[in-house]
């Protein structure tokens, strides 16, 4: 016996769906720039901010993923989702570019229009509980020689000034 929802029939008629839906607005198009059509959120704003911005941002987008994923997203549209987020982090890691970059890929509303889409195929049955899990370990492990390599650098960085003084006393 497992104790799963019954999944809604349209994106529409979940409120966990829709709350999904206005945190992807919020965060990637929730502002105007006056006199123009163009819109940002807060994820581009919030990669202003080195590291945490960036980190906020993709726990949201993550945090979003695992929603859409418990209210009957299939493996498919998960890999396409999680790609989604991995490029935005990836790219929108990338000093000024990666700024640059957070105001035009809207990786949250691209997402939840995967998700709206699969609804609308009567295809959101699925389940891709177990691909999640490997990405997540995917992303635990990219994590990890990340922080393991700046490790690496900053203790060769750390050496090299220590074996080369650049002032000698």
């Amino acid at each position: 016996m497992t104790n799963r929802l019954p999944v809604p029939t349209t994106f529409d008629a979940d409120e966990r769906l829709r709350w999904v839906a206005r945190v992807a607005r919020l965060m990637d198009s929730q502002f105007q720039l006056p006199g123009t059509r163009f819109r940002f959120g807060l994820d581009p704003l919030l990669g202003l901010l080195p590291i945490v911005g960036d980190l906020s941002t993709t726990v949201v987008s993550v945090a979003l993923l695992l929603t859409m994923l418990r209210h009957g997203a299939s493996g498919a549209v998960v890999v396409r989702m999680a790609l989604n987020i991995f490029i935005d982090t990836v790219v929108g890691g990338i000093p000024i570019l990666g700024n640059v970059f957070d105001f035009a890929y809207k990786s949250n509303e691209r997402n939840v229009a995967l998700l709206r889409r699969h609804y609308a195929e009567g295809r959101h049955q699925g389940s891709g509980r177990g691909l999640v899990v490997l990405l997540l370990l995917g992303f635990g492990i990219v994590f990890s020689l990340v922080a393991w390599g700046s490790v690496v650098l900053l203790s060769w960085v750390w050496h090299y000034f220590d074996a080369h003084p650049i002032l000698n006393t």
